[in-house]
Order: structure tokens, then C-alpha cells, then sequence
């Protein structure tokens, strides 16, 4: 499937890692366009502030990437949201957060060069993207760390990279979530991902005959749900401005904002 025209009754949720910021070796190395920013701000004017992030990092590592541009945040694959107008949603933890599975992966990753531990307060993540000979390794020793805490946490694959989450929330959980309130209820939603990670997003909006996209292509023996694709960040960026266009375009051609 191609990309569709742009239209202005959209609900726009985005991915942040992979999707509209390149990935880097290491969480905190990302470099942020200067010209994302002020596109995002064009994004909300276009489509009656119906924008969102839905992304694996918290809501305030957002905030120090972007600053204030996006009010619409969910964070830790939709454990935590920030609302359009401000307010914070987050749930009671599960009754056995695994303080433990913090202490193991670290002691593992002090014994394995390249290996990273991402404490993200609410969650954790083992990143080995400067080291990913250790793929199996990692992954055995995240399971093994997580046992016997299964049954309210799980783990999810990334790429070069495995987050230990609540159980009861993904990014679809959190689209759904958005689409019942103001700006985004009654729109036509859209996601945009890059990872395993967004799948329950893309199922989401395509139960919702919404528009999924996934940046690059899914890991070698997995498919994915999402019904168009494109090859890097920079194209879905060049896309994303044709959308903030269509409301310039709009008003140009009848003298009204549409």
C-alpha cells in the first residue's frame, strides 16, 4: 500500500526512536533535528492538535527531546499518558515490581562489554546495540531474570533491545486510550512504527480502518501487522510535511481554515 494523501481528520500518533528521530547507539545519543520541533507544531495546527507520541521511553525524556511541542504523550509503551490538556494517567503498579530484575541485568551487563541497563522507573531495558553478538545471551538472561515475575510483567523484543513492561499496556492499549477523548475522538487514527514494539499499535488502528505505517522493514522471519511502509525517518518526515502542507493548501484554496 502507498501512502495516502494527506487528509485533515486524522488522529496522528507517532513512534519517537526509529520513526521521527533516527536511532543512535545508545538511548540518551539521539539527535533531534532542529526542524522536528517546529514540525510537530505545524503537525498539531493541520489536524486540530490531534497529535500524539506513543513511545517505549517515559513521558519526560520526551519532554527533554522535544520540550512542550506535543502535549499528547504516552510513555513506557502506554503505561503512562499525558493527555492533551495536561493531565497524567498512570495507573497503581502491579503488586510484585520486579526491583530484583533491576539488580540482575545490571550485574549482567558490569560482566558483558557494550551491554546497556535503561532504568526507566516504571520499567527497565537491556540494550545491546554495540554489542549484538550478544542476542541470545541477552535474551536468556532477561528471561531469566524476569522469572516468577510473569504473570503482571512481560518482555518485549526491540530492536537491540528488550523492555521489561507491565503486562496490561502497549501502544495499542494507549491509541485506544487517546481515540476516547478530545482532540482525537472521531478522527481517523494513524501510527506510524518502526518495531515489534508497535504492533499492537498498528492492530489498533487497523480495527479501526485507521492508516498503519512501518518505518524500514519488519526482522528477518517477522511480518507485520502495519498496511503501508517506507524505507528510512527521512521519508516519513518528507510525508508528515505534506500533511502540515494540507492545511496551508486548504486555506489557500477556500480562504478558511478547513
Amino acid at each position: 500500500m502507498d501512502l495516502p494523501e494527506p487528509r485533515l481528520d486524522w488522529a496522528l500518533f507517532l513512534d519517537f526512536d526509529g520513526s521521527i528521530v533516527d536511532i543512535a547507539p545508545t538511548p540518551e545519543s539521539i539527535d533531534v533535528p532542529e526542524t522536528l520541533p517546529p514540525l510537530l507544531a505545524a503537525l498539531r495546527e493541520a489536524l486540530g492538535d490531534a497529535v500524539a507520541i506513543v513511545t517505549g521511553r517515559p513521558i519526560e525524556q520526551i519532554d527533554g527531546f522535544l520540550g512542550a511541542v506535543v502535549p499528547a504523550v504516552a510513555g513506557l509503551h502506554g503505561f503512562e499518558r499525558r493527555t492533551a490538556d495536561g493531565a497524567i494517567v498512570r495507573p497503581t503498579l502491579p503488586p510484585h515490581c520486579p526491583r530484583n530484575v533491576r539488580v540482575s541485568l545490571r550485574e549482567f551487563a558490569a560482566r558483558h562489554r557494550g551491554v546497556l541497563v535503561e532504568d526507566k522507573k516504571f520499567a527497565v531495558a537491556l540494550h545491546y546495540r554495540l554489542n549484538p553478538s550478544l542476542t541470545d545471551a541477552c535474551r536468556d538472561a532477561v528471561n531469566a531474570a524476569l522469572a516468577g515475575e510473569t504473570e503482571d510483567w512481560q518482555v518485549v523484543e526491540g530492536k537491540f533491545a528488550l523492555d521489561i513492561k507491565p503486562r496490561a499496556f502497549t501502544k495499542g492499549t494507549a491509541i485506544e486510550a487517546f481515540m476516547r477523548e478530545a482532540p482525537f475522538r472521531g478522527r481517523t487514527p494513524v501510527f506510524c512504527g518502526d518495531d515489534v514494539t508497535d504492533e499492537d499499535g498498528f492492530a489498533i488502528v487497523n480495527a479501526r480502518d485507521g492508516v498503519s505505517i512501518r518505518i524500514g522493514r519488519a526482522g528477518k522471519g517477522s511480518a507485520t501487522r502495519a498496511a503501508a511502509r517506507v524505507d528510512t525517518v527521512e521519508e516519513l518526515l518528507g510525508w508528515l510535511t505534506r500533511i502540515a502542507g494540507a492545511a496551508e493548501a486548504s486555506t489557500s484554496a477556500t480562504g478558511t481554515r478547513a
